[in-house]
This record gives structure tokens, C-alpha cells and sequence, in this order.
């Protein structure tokens, strides 16, 4: 391992302890003394140890000739200009290089995607398996391959390919992932069901799993309950569709409900020139709905005066236009912070989320709504997050619907 690699992983390591003693905010006072003399060990190490080396590292000469930076910055545009969807992640699944068509693929940009796990953009049942098979691609037990959903897709079966790669100069085996939508007739070698026709005629019918139906016909309740309480809403009037969407969704879908809209939603619901184009990130918190224990407490006031372009999870849903549906939110930051600096995920205890746009029938962003379970209730399922991303389509016609 080289001088650079080592305090690079040092750094990045120390980057993320940060993080954590941020998120440690949170505690009661009582609680914080232990995270006062952890802050203060991390800074005596940054000042005594850090520092020294990145002025030991400044002061070398930069290595490689012309020909190799040119190699490297060819390969780069290989990479970059492929065809098919790529990624180079490390044995975490935390990518490392993303190329322009799965950017398209997973609707991530490759910057946000940089030093996050891809397990993290795909369905929750299948982040364990494709991790257990990027640590064993990693070490060197062959190249791996299994069907995964992507969160942005979730009806579209993805084969994703994994093979090991040891690149020069990178102290760990990095792992190619080689991303191919569509590939339905994948599914039966990684377990999934395989249709009839195919050759199982003979198999015996599989009866219909009964928790699954009753959340399904719970997930069909709460649209209906949706649509009733939008047609009753006054027409005109965005703020009020909002609101009683909110309602219908708090307690009964999701303990905390926080709904964002664009700058001049409420001012302009029809034209909607002010509402903002596609990929503008909202501007205004409009609604926030917390358990009743949260009743304007300091929880309540920290999300209803935080700016939604704070809030990185908000804006991403924004720019991208697609749903998100997290389980056990791996980045605790990506809701932003309070005013003392602490995650509002830690904060709240968010067990899993959903956060779907409103988007206007051109494509324009109206808002963005998102919902959080916490504590020991059950995490969002798939078939809810379709159910949400229904409703918000219809939540977006109604704040867009014209006065009689």
C-alpha cells in the first residue's frame, strides 16, 4: 500500500467518525460527555497525525509521465462512453466510478452515487444477496451474477455481473458491475418464478401468500381514502389539496409526513410557470405531520423550519423525478440536519422512508412528499411505495385542478 492510499483510507475513515459524532448530537445532555472526549481525541489526531502527512504528501513530486496520465485519462473516456451500464465498486458495494448510461439507468448522478454502496439504489430483499456476492467477487472466488430491482424500477428484473479487477495502484481487488435491464429470462437461474410456458406447466399453482393480499388491499383502502379526500378539497387552492392529502397519510401510512413544494406553487396552481421546471428543487416546507407526542415540540419546529434544499434526499428526488423507498437509510445525513447540526434521520429515529415527487403532467416539479416510519413499525414495502407514487400523481392533478 502506498504513502497516498494509506491516508487517503486514514482520512476517509476520519471523515466518517465525524459524521457520526455529528449525528451524535442527537443524545440527551447526559449522554454527551463521552461524545465531547471522542470530538476532542479526533481533532488531536487530525492536528498530530493528518495534517504532518498531507504536507509530507504536498511536497512530493507528482508521479507518472505524460504517457501514463494520457493512458489514464483514455481509459477514463472508455469508461465513461460505454454503452452498457458500469460501475466500480469496492468489496462494500461503495461505488467508486459510475459511467454515463448507469447514471441513465439507476436516474443517480454519478457524483451523488461517488462513495455511496449501489446496494443502497436497489430493493430492499435484494441489498444482502448482491453484497455477499460483491464481497466473495472481491475475494477472488470468480465472477458472480444474479438478478436485482432497482428502487427507481422496481417491476424491471436487472442482471447485474460481477467480476474482480485488479487495478494498479488501488491497494483492494475493485469490482466491475456490469448492470443489464430487462433481463427477464434471468430470473429462474437466480430463483425467481419462471411462467408455464417456459417448461414448468406440470408445477402445481402456488397459492396466493395471504399477508401480501391483505397489505395489497390495505395499500387500495388508503387510494381510494386518497382520492376522496382530494375530490373534496376546494379546487384553486394547492395548499389545501396538500394538507388533506397529508392528513389521510399521517398515522395510518407513515408517522411523520413532510411535504415540500416549489417557489409560487400556491401562487400560480394553474399555469404553473412558477411552480418550477423538472429538476427544480423545492423551496418551501408547506406541511408537517408528526406523531402526537411531536406536537410542536423541538422535533416538529427543527423539520418545519428546515429549508428543503438542505435536505439532499429532497432535491435528488427533485432533479431525478422518481420515488425513493429507503430501508434503514444507510446515509443519515441525506434528510440534512437540525440547527445544532444533528441528523434529522438520527433525530427521529427513521426506520425506513419514501419520498416521491409531484409531478405536473409536463414534467415540472410541484413538490416532493416524503414519509418516514419509525421506531419498531414495519419498514415500507415495494407495493406500498407503488401505492405512494400513485397517490402523489394524484395529489399533483389536484393541486393543479381549476376553480368551477
Amino acid at each position: 500500500m502506498t504513502l497516498t492510499d494509506d491516508f487517503g483510507e486514514d482520512l476517509a475513515d476520519f471523515a466518517r467518525r465525524v459524521a457520526e459524532l455529528r449525528a451524535a448530537r442527537a443524545l440527551p445532555p447526559d449522554e454527551r460527555r463521552g461524545v465531547l472526549d471522542a470530538a476532542l481525541f479526533e481533532l488531536q489526531h487530525a492536528a498530530d497525525s493528518l495534517w504532518p502527512r498531507y504536507e509530507r504528501l504536498a511536497a512530493r513530486a507528482p508521479d507518472g509521465t505524460s504517457a501514463d496520465r494520457y493512458e489514464r485519462q483514455l481509459l477514463r473516456t472508455l469508461f465513461q462512453r460505454l454503452p452498457v451500464p458500469v460501475a466500480l465498486v469496492d468489496r462494500g458495494t461503495v461505488v467508486r466510478r459510475m459511467n454515463v448510461a448507469a447514471t441513465a439507468l439507476t436516474g443517480v448522478r454519478a457524483g451523488y452515487a461517488a462513495g455511496r454502496p449501489l446496494a443502497g439504489l436497489l430493493a430492499s430483499g435484494d441489498r444482502v444477496p448482491f453484497r455477499t456476492q460483491a464481497a466473495a467477487a472481491a475475494r477472488g472466488e470468480g465472477a458472480r451474477s444474479l438478478t436485482v430491482r432497482l428502487q427507481q424500477r422496481p417491476d424491471e428484473p436487472v442482471r447485474a455481473s460481477l467480476v474482480a479487477l485488479a487495478l494498479p495502484g488501488e491497494p483492494q481487488a475493485t469490482v466491475l458491475v456490469v448492470l443489464q435491464p430487462g433481463a427477464a429470462g434471468a430470473a429462474g437461474a437466480a430463483g425467481g418464478a419462471v411462467p408455464a410456458a417456459a417448461g414448468h406447466a406440470g408445477r402445481r399453482p402456488v397459492p396466493p401468500d395471504l399477508a401480501e393480499v391483505t397489505e395489497r388491499a390495505g395499500a387500495m383502502d388508503l387510494v381510494d381514502a386518497m382520492a376522496c379526500a382530494l375530490l373534496s378539497s376546494p379546487p384553486g387552492d394547492p395548499d389545501a389539496a396538500l394538507a388533506a392529502a397529508a392528513r389521510v397519510l399521517h398515522g395510518r401510512f407513515a408517522d411523520w409526513v413532510v411535504a415540500d413544494t416549489a417557489a409560487g406553487t400556491a401562487a400560480d396552481p394553474v399555469a404553473g410557470t412558477a411552480a418550477g421546471p423538472a429538476g427544480a428543487p423545492p423551496s418551501r416546507r408547506a406541511v408537517v405531520l408528526g406523531p402526537a407526542r411531536e406536537a410542536d415540540g423541538p422535533l416538529w419546529r427543527a423539520l418545519a423550519g428546515q429549508d428543503p434544499a438542505a435536505c439532499p434526499l429532497v432535491v435528488e428526488v427533485a432533479r431525478g423525478g422518481s420515488a425513493s423507498l429507503q430501508v434503514r437509510p444507510e446515509d443519515i445525513l441525506a434528510f440534512g440536519e437540525d440547527a445544532s447540526g444533528a441528523s434529522v434521520l438520527a433525530r427521529a429515529g427513521v426506520g425506513s422512508l419514501l419520498c416521491v415527487p409531484l409531478v405536473r403532467e409536463d414534467g415540472g416539479v410541484l413538490g416532493v412528499l416524503t414519509l418516514f416510519r419509525t421506531g419498531g413499525r414495519r419498514a415500507f414495502s415495494m407495493a406500498e411505495g407503488r401505492a405512494a407514487d400513485v397517490m402523489s400523481r394524484h395529489i399533483a392533478l389536484a393541486m393543479r385542478r381549476r376553480p368551477a
